[in-house]
């Protein structure tokens, strides 16, 4: 059984080196956001995988952490969007 799971940890590793282009080549700043959101949630995967694989409970805990820093990285990009948004519409009044 470790063995599907090192190779789904493995196939996932790849998905994100796919993804990697996605970030250095744009076009938007919302497509880079929207990469960065697949390191994070890739990572968590990886991380269960690893962590059911090696029988790791750390690993778990270091997963958790990582949903948690892609959830507050996303807020935080919206919330840089909108305030550039609201900058700009202000600003043509």
């Amino acid at each position: 059984m470790s063995v599907f799971l090192y190779g789904a940890a493995l196939f996932l590793v790849l998905n994100l080196l796919a993804g990697l282009l996605r970030v250095l080549r744009g076009p938007s700043d919302a497509d880079r956001m929207l990469a960065a959101q697949l390191f994070g949630t890739t990572g968590v995967g990886v991380l269960l995988l690893l962590a059911e694989a090696q029988e790791v409970a750390a690993l778990r805990d270091a997963a958790l952490v990582f949903a948690l820093l892609a959830a507050l990285a996303t807020a935080g990009f919206v919330r840089a969007r909108r305030g550039e948004r609201e900058a700009e519409g202000g600003a043509e009044e």
